[in-house]
């Protein structure tokens, strides 16, 4: 399932599928069929690091950029530090996302990775090191979005309710009767106040655009 934020800044359920494997192959064909529907003009796509997708998202949409899910990336990186540190590398984490700027944030990322090799955690330094850069695309928009820009959290909210909607039946005779429930709950939703009010103010994106293009209003 595919949500997005329109022109206005409202939230759109933008399409869902049954069964897409999760494969260069099944991304593709799930943005091909959202592009011939009239998808266009995406600016950025947030999601984890799916590989299939990323390398999906420069055939179908080659000017949209691509934000990994910080939580997303915390998460890996934690799977290979021990417990009692978890606690200290995520507020190590969470001070290069804290910083004012993309510079800021990946001169305060090497020093983490020399931190974390210090104390020698083995892969979590190098999966900081190799990646970090995938969570940082956020800072190309304007500073009053990049608390929203940094996760798909009306997404998860979304999915965990289709979740707990499918677990009240429990067993379904095939994938289209549990496509068909997902999707009336989704039209319920789209039809509510998740995607009645405004969740964004555009303003200073089309604002920093005219500017970088020396457009005159």
């Amino acid at each position: 399932m595919v949500s997005g934020v329109n022109a206005e800044g409202y939230r759109e359920i933008l399409g869902i599928c049954e069964g897409a494997k999760e494969d260069k192959s099944g991304w593709s064909d799930f943005l091909r069929h959202l592009v011939d529907r009239g998808l266009s003009g995406v600016r950025l796509i947030i999601s984890d690091a799916c590989r299939g997708l990323v390398e999906s998202i420069t055939e179908y949409l080659p000017q949209a950029g691509w934000q990994r899910r910080m939580v997303h990336f915390y998460r890996n990186v934690f799977s290979h530090v021990p417990t009692a540190k978890v606690r200290e590398v995520s507020h190590m984490l969470k001070a290069i996302h804290s910083q004012e700027s993309r510079e800021a944030a990946e001169e305060k990322a090497e020093a983490v990775v020399a931190e974390l090799r210090r104390q020698k955690l083995h892969r979590a330094p190098e999966l900081v090191a190799e990646n970090i850069s995938e969570t940082l695309t956020y800072y190309g928009f304007p500073d009053s979005h990049w608390i929203k820009l940094r996760t798909n959290n009306p997404l998860e909210g979304i999915m965990k309710e289709i979740r707990r909607r499918t677990r009240v039946v429990g067993a379904f005779p095939d994938g289209r009767s549990c496509l068909n429930l997902a999707a009336a709950r989704l039209r319920h939703i789209a039809g509510g106040q998740w995607s009645t009010r405004r969740y964004m103010n555009m303003a200073p994106l089309y604002a920093a655009k005219a500017s970088s293009t020396g457009a005159v209003a």
